[in-house]
């Protein structure tokens, strides 16, 4: 496009997104990276119309948060995902680290591709990963690489648990062991099973 005028910070945002998938962002926090890595005041407006670009051409697509308990969308902050996977392993390299990352980005576009409108949940000061609603259906899902860990099935849990609906409440894991359902009803599945279904 003739108006991208700096190259440069338009190839930095194309870093900097892929790899901060599944972290919460917006221009200001953009603008801080840019000041602290780079040493450059890059303009607000530069920096959403630059993301704007990248979505239009359609290689990131944003999620926005829903705060569960006050119903309504927040304008602060969201989560961007990258459209293409592979596109985003030749700009960084395969990085193992960021398996449980590149599993939430996959499970948002599953869910954008069976019909869903996703958003990202805030219940209090915990997040939950996504916000799948199709009509009057809706699902809230938790994504992680393993619940091995205690301390990790106790944070993945505690968001679904303290959302007092009645909507179906998901977890969805790469482990085999760990599938069924909880004691407060919560669906632990496992991952690809998931991806197969439909």
């Amino acid at each position: 496009r003739n108006d991208i005028k700096n190259i440069d910070v338009l190839e930095d945002i194309l870093n900097i997104i892929p790899s901060s998938v599944g972290s919460l962002t917006n221009p200001n926090k953009l603008s801080d990276a840019f000041k602290l890595m780079k040493k450059q005041n890059i303009a607000l407006n530069t920096i959403k119309q630059y993301l704007d670009y990248c979505i239009d051409s359609f290689l990131i697509r944003k999620a926005y948060r829903y705060d569960v308990k006050g119903k309504e969308f927040l304008k602060t902050q969201g989560k961007y995902y990258i459209v293409d996977t592979g596109l985003r392993n030749q700009r960084l390299g395969y990085r193992n680290s960021d398996r449980g990352y590149v599993l939430e980005n996959v499970v948002f576009f599953e869910l954008l591709r069976r019909g869903y409108k996703v958003s990202i949940g805030k219940v209090g000061e915990k997040e939950i990963d996504f916000i799948a609603t199709k009509s009057d259906n809706k699902k809230y899902i938790q994504v992680t690489e393993s619940l091995k860990d205690e301390r990790t099935r106790e944070r993945e849990l505690a968001p679904l648990q303290a959302t007092k609906d009645h909507f179906e409440k998901i977890v969805l894991t790469t482990d085999v062991l760990f599938t069924g359902t909880t004691e407060d009803g919560i669906k632990i599945i496992n991952l690809i099973d998931w991806l197969l279904k439909e």
